[in-house]
C-alpha cells in the first residue's frame, strides 16, 4: 500500500506484486456471479473440477494488502503562477514592503511569508510565480495573501489566471532497482546515461510526467498536479518492481542511520524555528512594554516644569 502526503490530505492506494496468488472463484460464486450479470455465457459443464485448486499457502487480497510494503509520496514543492492584471513597480514595492529583494539587473523582485512559508517571484508586467508550498491548497492561499499585500500597498490587484505550473514530489521503494536491465527494458521511454546523472529518466506521455529513478530505490515525480504523480507511481511501480534488487544489511543498516539522521535535522530545525518565534513574540511584548511608558514620561515632563531650588541652598 502507498500513501500520499500532501498538506492536510492523504491518499491511498494499493499495489500488489505480481507472483501474489489469489484464490480461484468457487462454482457457487460463478454461478452467482453468472445469474447476477445476463451478459456472462452459462455453461452446464461448469463443474468444482473444473474450478483451479488453491494452494494451501497462498493468501487472500486481505493478507496481501496487511503484508504489502507502505510506500509513503511526500509532496516537497509546488509551483503555481498567477496575475494581478495591473502595473506592479518594483521599486516601490521594494521600499514600501517587508522581506523583499529587488533585482534590478533582471527586472524582478522576490518577496517571502511565514505562513505558508513560500516565496513569490514578481515582474513588473504583474506576473508573480510562487514556489516553496507542500499542498496545492497551501499554494492558492499563499498566491491570495501574495495578492492581498500587493492591493495594500496601493495597487489596483484583481486575482486572475491562477493555475498549478509544476508539482515535485519524491518516493522511496521497499527495495533497490537494476537500472541497466529496467533501461534496456523499457527503451523507447526511459532513458540511462550513467555519465550525465546517475539516473534513469522516465516520461509518462500521457500523464505530462517526468520520473528520476535511482539505484537506491529513490523516485523522483515532476508532473503538472499532484494526482498525476500519484498516478505515475502507481504506474512505475510493477515495472520497477520486475527489476527489484533486495539490500544487503550494510546498505539497510546506511538507510536506517540515514533517516535517523533527517528525523535529528528535521527536529532540530523544528526547535529553532519555534526558538525563533519565541524571540519575535518576546521581543514584540519587550516594545509593548516600552510603548506603555508614556504615561510615565509625561508625569516627568511635569516634573521638569517644577521651580528646584538652586543646588547650594539644596544642600543646606
Amino acid at each position: 500500500m502507498a500513501t500520499l502526503s500532501q498538506g492536510n490530505s492523504n491518499f491511498a492506494y494499493h499495489q500488489f506484486a505480481k507472483d501474489v496468488v489469489k484464490p480461484a472463484p468457487t462454482a457457487a460464486a460463478a454461478e452467482n456471479a453468472c445469474s447476477e450479470q445476463p451478459q456472462c455465457p452459462t455453461s452446464d459443464k461448469m463443474t468444482t473440477e473444473s474450478v483451479a485448486e488453491v494452494p494451501e499457502d497462498s493468501t487472500g487480497d486481505d493478507s496481501a494488502a496487511d503484508s504489502a510494503p507502505v510506500i509513503d509520496i511526500v509532496i516537497n514543492n509546488v509551483v503555481c503562477s498567477f496575475s494581478v492584471r495591473c502595473h506592479l513597480n518594483l521599486r516601490q514595492i521594494a521600499l514600501t514592503a517587508t522581506n523583499v529583494e529587488y533585482r534590478r539587473e533582471n527586472g524582478m523582485l522576490t518577496m517571502k511569508i511565514r505562513a505558508p512559508y513560500t516565496t513569490a517571484s514578481m515582474w513588473s508586467s504583474g506576473k508573480v510565480t510562487c514556489t516553496g508550498a507542500t499542498s496545492e491548497e497551501t499554494a492558492k492561499m499563499a498566491a491570495r495573501r501574495y495578492a492581498r499585500i500587493l492591493q495594500k500597498l496601493g495597487f489596483r490587484v484583481k486575482f486572475m489566471n491562477y493555475r498549478v505550473v509544476n508539482v515535485l514530489g519524491t518516493c522511496t521503494m521497499p527495495f533497490a532497482i537494476k537500472l541497466i536491465p529496467f533501461s534496456q527494458h523499457n527503451r523507447g521511454l526511459a532513458s540511462y546515461e550513467p555519465e550525465l546523472h546517475p539516473g534513469v529518466t522516465y516520461k509518462i506521455k500521457d500523464l505530462k510526467a517526468t520520473l528520476k529513478i535511482f539505484s537506491t530505490g529513490s523516485i523522483t515525480v515532476t508532473a503538472p498536479s499532484v494526482g498525476n504523480v500519484q498516478q505515475a507511481i502507481e504506474h512505475i511501480f510493477p515495472l520497477v518492481y520486475e527489476f527489484r534488487k533486495e539490500r544487503g544489511p550494510e546498505e539497510i543498516a546506511r538507510m536506517q542511520a540515514r533517516q535517523q539522521r533527517n528525523s535529528i535535522n528535521n527536529s532540530n530545525a523544528a526547535a529553532a524555528a519555534l526558538n525563533r518565534r519565541n524571540n519575535y513574540l518576546r521581543h514584540r511584548a519587550e516594545l509593548q512594554e516600552y510603548d506603555s511608558f508614556e504615561d510615565e514620561d509625561e508625569e516627568l515632563d511635569d516634573e521638569e516644569l517644577m521651580d528646584y531650588p538652586d543646588s547650594d541652598e539644596s544642600w543646606d
